[in-house]
Formats: C-alpha cells, sequence, structure tokens
C-alpha cells in the first residue's frame, strides 16, 4: 500500500513521537522535550530525548534519529508499511482508499484471516474440553504446561471427518472459504469436502503481524501416513516464506535476543521455554532463501541449530550453501550442532538452560562450517589432490556475490589451506610422505574424537590424531572445532544410567570392579565422577551393609566437590521408570540390568568403531560391498538404541515389569 505524503504528514500531527515512545520508554518531561533510557543500548544515565514540536526523537548514545515510523521499524522489527499501520491505528485516522481491485483483494484476505482466527479458537477450546483429554495427555508427556499451550495458542483437532466444518458453517463461514483457507480437503473428486486435520494436536502459524494463517497438526497415533501435517499453500501462507513463532521473535530480536532457528514446533517451544524467545523454525521444509532474508531482518548473524546426526551435519551443509552467494557485509550465519541423539526439547528437559548454553555458545561460523566439510574423509597425500581441494574452494568462494565479502573469504580459506598443510617440524630429505588423511564424513563418534579420551586436544594434537606425514593440521580452526574434540555438551542417558546405579549400589563394585574401570565413557564428567567413585570406595573398603555403603561414598564425593557431576548425572536420566537405578531396588533386579548395561555398552562403543572404518572404507572404495557394510553398521546401532530404550523402561513399579517401546 502506498502513502502520500500528505497522509503522513497528517499522522505525524496527530501522533506527539512521546505518545508512540511512551509505550516502550519511560519519559520524563525536561523543558520543552522528553528524557528517557535508551531503548537501543543498556545505560545508567538518560540520553535519549524526545521533541514532539519537531516530530523527532534523539539517541545520543547511539547517534540513531527519526520519526515515529521510524521509532517503530527500530524498536519493533516491523516495516514501513506495518509502522504506518499501527500509528494510524493509535491516531485513529482511517487509512486512505486503495484502487478498486486493491481493496477486493486486501477485503478477501481479511475474510480468510478471520476464518483462521476462528478456526484457532476451535482448536484451542477442544483441547481445553473433554475431547481433548488424550492430546492434553500427549502435551504433559512433553512436558508442555498449561501455560505454554495458552502462549502459543495449541489446540486439538477433532477425529471426526467434519467436526470443523460443521463448527464453522454454523458460524456462517462458506464452504468455499474454509477450502481456500486450506481447513478442508475439497476438489472436482471430492464431491463432500471434508477436515484436513482430524485428531491431531493443531500448532497456529502466524504471520510477522502474529495474525494466523496456517496450522501445522502432529498426529497422536502412530500408523498414520505423516507424523507432521501442514495447510497447503494458500492466498494467506507461503511455507517458504514463513517462519514458526516469526511474529514473537522478531520483536524478541529486537529486544537483544539471540535468534536461533531449530527443526520443529516443540524444538521452538523448548527453547523459548529455556529462554531464547527469538527461536523459530522454517515450516516443514528445509530453508529457504526467502526464510533466509527474513532471519537477516532480524538479526546480522542467526544461529543455526541443528540435530548432532548424520542428517544435522547435511542439513547444515545445505543451509551453508544456501547463504554463501547472499553473503553481505556484516550478514552470515553460524551454526551450533546439538549433541547426538538429542533435539533442543530433550536437551532443555535434561539439562535445562545451562546445557542450551552450551550449545549455542559453541556455535562455528560459516567458513569454518564450509572448510570442515570440504576436508572432512578426504585424503590429500598428494599435490594434485590439495590443489583439487583449492579449485572446489575457489569454486564456492567465486559464487558469493558481494566483492568485499568474497575477497575476505578467500584470503580466509586460503590462509587454512596455507596452515593445513604446513609442512610439520623435523620433517626432512629421505622420509616418505605417508597417506594424509581428515577425520571421516560425520566427524568420529562420541568420545573418540580423534583424541585419547575424547578430551580437547592438546596445542599441536591435531596433526599428530590425524596421522604422521609431511602435511600436518596446523589449523587452531580444525584443532578446536567440536569435528575434532568429540566432547559432548550432555551425558548420555545410558552412562548416567551406568553412574547412577553405582552411586546407588555401590556393592557393585565388590565383583565389578575391573569391569567398571574399563569402561569407555564418552564425557568427561563421566570419567571424573567415576574415578571419584572408584576412590570413595577404595577410601572405604567394602562394606557388609549397603546402605551404609551407600551414604559413606556419597559423603565422600560430596566433600570432595563432586555435587556438580552428581548433579549432570541426574540431570540425564530421562525417565523415572528405571527401577535397577533406584535405591530400593532388590539385588537380583540391580544385577540383572546392569549386565545388560554394561553389554550394550560395550556393544555400543564397538559399533562405533565400525562405524567409523566403515565410512572409511566407503570413502576410499564406493562399492556395493562396501555400502552395504556402512548399512548393517547403522541397522546394528538402531537396533542397539532400541535395546536401550527397553532397558531404560525396565522396571516401572516392581522391578519387573517391561514394557515395549
Amino acid at each position: 500500500m502506498r502513502f502520500t505524503p500528505q497522509f503522513l504528514e497528517e499522522l505525524r500531527a496527530r501522533l506527539p513521537v512521546s505518545e508512540v515512545v511512551g509505550k516502550r520508554v519511560k519519559l520524563k518531561r525536561a523543558g520543552r522535550e522528553w528524557k528517557g533510557l535508551s531503548p537501543f543500548q543498556q545505560e545508567k544515565t538518560p540520553s535519549f530525548t524526545v521533541n514532539d514540536q519537531k516530530q523527532f526523537y534523539h539517541d545520543f548514545s547511539t547517534g540513531r534519529h527519526g520519526n515515529i515510523f521510524d521509532f517503530l521499524m527500530e524498536t519493533e522489527g516491523v516495516s514501513f508499511v506495518e509502522a504506518v499501520e499501527r500509528c494510524a491505528s493509535m491516531a485513529g485516522l482511517p487509512l486512505p482508499a486503495a484502487t478498486p481491485d486493491a481493496a477486493r483483494h486486501e477485503q478477501r484476505r481479511k475474510t480468510l484471516h478471520d476464518v483462521m482466527e476462528l478456526a484457532a479458537r476451535f482448536f484451542a477450546d477442544t483441547l481445553a474440553s473433554r475431547a481433548g483429554a488424550k492430546a492434553r495427555g500427549y502435551l504433559a508427556d512433553r512436558s508442555l504446561t498449561p501455560q505454554t499451550q495458552l502462549q502459543f495458542r495449541l489446540g486439538y483437532a477433532p477425529a471426526e471427518r467434519f467436526a470443523l466444518k460443521e463448527h464453522l458453517g454454523a458460524q456462517g463461514v462458506p464452504v468455499d472459504d474454509m477450502v481456500e483457507c486450506g481447513l478442508l480437503i475439497g476438489g472436482e473428486d471430492i464431491p463432500v469436502p471434508y477436515d484436513r486435520f482430524r485428531d491431531r494436536v493443531m500448532f497456529p502459524i502466524t504471520d510477522l503481524r502474529g495474525r494466523v494463517i496456517a496450522f501445522g497438526g502432529r498426529a497422536l497415533e502412530k500408523d498414520v501416513p505423516a507424523k507432521y501435517l501442514n495447510s497447503p499453500e494458500t492466498p494467506l501462507f507461503h511455507k517458504g516464506g514463513n517462519l514458526y513463532n516469526g511474529a514473537t521473535a522478531r520483536k524478541a530480536a529486537y529486544d537483544g535476543a539471540p535468534v536461533v532457528v531449530v527443526e520443529g514446533y516443540v524444538d521452538v517451544i523448548a527453547m523459548v521455554g529455556a529462554g531464547y524467545p527469538a527461536a523459530v523454525a522454517p515450516l516443514g521444509t528445509a530453508l529457504t532463501e526467502d526464510q533466509l532474508a527474513l532471519l537477516w531482518k532480524m538479526t546480522d548473524e542467526p544461529i543455526l541449530c541443528f540435530d548432532g546426526d548424520r542428517a544435522g551435519q547435511k542439513a547444515a551443509w545445505r543451509a551453508a550453501d544456501l547463504a554463501l552467494p547472499h553473503l553481505r557485509p556484516g550478514k552470515s550465519l553460524r551454526f551450533a550442532m546439538l549433541p547426538e541423539g538429542q533435539d533442543p526439547d530433550d536437551l532443555a528437559r535434561i539439562g535445562g538452560r545451562g546445557a542450551i548454553e552450551e550449545v549455542i555458545g559453541s556455535a562455528r561460523g560459516l567458513a569454518e562450517v564450509i572448510w570442515s566439510r570440504e576436508i572432512e574423509g578426504g585424503s590429500f597425500a598428494t599435490p594434485e589432490r590439495r590443489a583439487a581441494l583449492e579449485a572446489r574452494i575457489g569454486d564456492l568462494t567465486g559464487g558469493i556475490r558481494d566483492e568485499v565479502v568474497r575477497r575476505y573469504y578467500r584470503q580466509d580459506l586460503a590462509e587454512r589451506l596455507r596452515l593445513a598443510f604446513a609442512p610439520a617440524s623435523g620433517y626432512g630429505r629421505g622420509q616418505s610422505e605417508s597417506p594424509r588423511r581428515f577425520p571421516p564424513r560425520g566427524g568420529y563418534p562420541p568420545g573418540r574424537g580423534g583424541f585419547p579420551g575424547g578430551g580437547r586436544p592438546q596445542p599441536g594434537a591435531a596433526g599428530r590424531a590425524v596421522g604422521r606425514g609431511p602435511y600436518q593440521v596446523a589449523s587452531p580452526h580444525l584443532a578446536a572445532s567440536p569435528l575434532m574434540r568429540g566432547q559432548r555438551s550432555v551425558m548420555s542417558r545410558r552412562e548416567a544410567l551406568i553412574l547412577q546405579t553405582l552411586l546407588n549400589h555401590p556393592w557393585l563394585l565388590h565383583d565389578h570392579l575391573e569391569e567398571v574401570a574399563a569402561l569407555e565413557l564418552a564425557h568427561p564428567e563421566a570419567h571424573r565422577l567415576r574415578a571419584g567413585t572408584l576412590a570413595a570406595f577404595a577410601h572405604y573398603g567394602p562394606a557388609d551393609d549397603a546402605a551404609v555403603e551407600r551414604v559413606r561414598i556419597r559423603d565422600w564425593l560430596a566433600k570432595s566437590g563432586y555435587d556438580e557431576q552428581i548433579q549432570r548425572v541426574e540431570r540425564a536420566i530421562t525417565t523415572g521408570a528405571v527401577w535397577a537405578a533406584r535405591p530400593e531396588a532388590g539385588h537380583e533386579d540391580v544385577l540383572s540390568t546392569w549386565r545388560q548395561l554394561v553389554v550394550l555398552h560395550r556393544q555400543w562403543h564397538s559399533l562405533l568403531r565400525e562405524l567409523k572404518d566403515a565410512e572409511l572404507a566407503l570413502g576410499e572404495d564406493a562399492s556395493e560391498a562396501n555400502y552395504a557394510w556402512l548399512r548393517d553398521v547403522k541397522d546394528r546401532l538402531a537396533e542397539a538404541g532400541g535395546t536401550e530404550a527397553l532397558i531404560e523402561g525396565f522396571g516401572e513399579s516392581s522391578g519387573r515389569f517391561q514394557r515395549s517401546m
């Protein structure tokens, strides 16, 4: 919509700047002006002034200056049109009439927005009713409180085929409008349109003004073809051009919150609950150019937070390729990888805000992600292979459209190349050149990371870990990256269960001391707590009374500063139904579950080592046999994961109940 200068001037004359600014900044009269604290940065002495006569504000701390429209755009992140519309609403001034076609189009969109709002209210009311009991149970299992449900306007679509259709019809909504909104499935071959969403938890999707434009529905039954179902493309909704929680995130971003992109609706809700209100998610697709543009309007460097598995890594690479051509000075991406097998919802429930902060704090820059991808799994033993790597990097940087950014990327990656292939000190004449390898694609398995014990590499360790030869890794970026570090930010549930079982049943150490000491543990805090437990056991020696033994080992650990490690273990246990880990569990139950845990843990680490070997073999020879080997290892890993789930569910109340997962 275009506004004439006369209309804008009238609007500024009717609406004092102090009235608009005063809704966000506490102002005090200072002569002919108003003064207050800067809304753009923290300060103790007011440096922000408003002058109604001159119709502007000025912030001396940041140099920002403008009128009422500028203020809304700066503080709320809205477009110019939205800012004008808000001001007109505040001033009670009707917007100027548009062309007849534009007016009809706008009225049609308003009608459809009204229909979507009615549908959102229906779903929310149904969730709160007796019919929504099953959906409320699902949400409770996901730790989504009633307050959270209200905050995100969650709802429930009944299982009946015509429930929404009949409800909206009773309110006078035509069937054609319901079909156009994507609420009903209709067409020439469907004589009677029916509800698109049935027996699903409903997540309203809004535009950047907070108006409902679509829905995402999560199925409650397992045998439904689509676990998540989104609204189709409609006059209101284009899934590649919107973000879930976009309206709230935009405002939070302008208040200084980091913008974090996660994969799904529940992940967004978990991130918001953990203190990240500017969390968003794409809508069932990979990140698009339009969504990237929306993110860059919110912040200069949004953080993309992906699952720490192979699929998450591929998603990160796709996003990096998407962003490269569009980079501009100051506009880029950062990438945070979650612990393997955990999504933001898991992480928030297990570790809370601290665990999320750990992951976000380790986010890497775009250049490092591109570099890591290009060298992983590669053998660069010959000049030709190193030249091919340089050519690939040249092609990638050549696609960056901005000349300045392109130049700096070329400089950065050229320096990485120089450092990565710098001859190691002491390499002299007569030494043979051994094959130069980088970590396998997907990185080393958790707990390995190319370094003993899976901990952080020491200075100069990168080259030693990857292989001997004249071309050693000297890059501090690669040496410090999570791909080389292998350190997990959150302890795995299995390791936590092993340690909690030991803490509550230290009598296991009487006969299994060497077995416990030999177990491979991925998390450094798990290493430390095991060492402390063994030290406490050695200090006191075996006891005849199990309860006494448990108390004195716990006391020794508390006095020795192991409280933080014990809390990590407790946070990582995600189910209260692991009977053998409880102090009251019977001797036979504890021993049976312990044996299963140890066998599973050893099998898991053996499979991870085999996975590394299979990936290396496939990198050398992409044969059907090597593909089959890799698939077989992954299938066995999945099977081991299923066994782990059964162990976690063992002993719900009596110590002898098993449930299938």
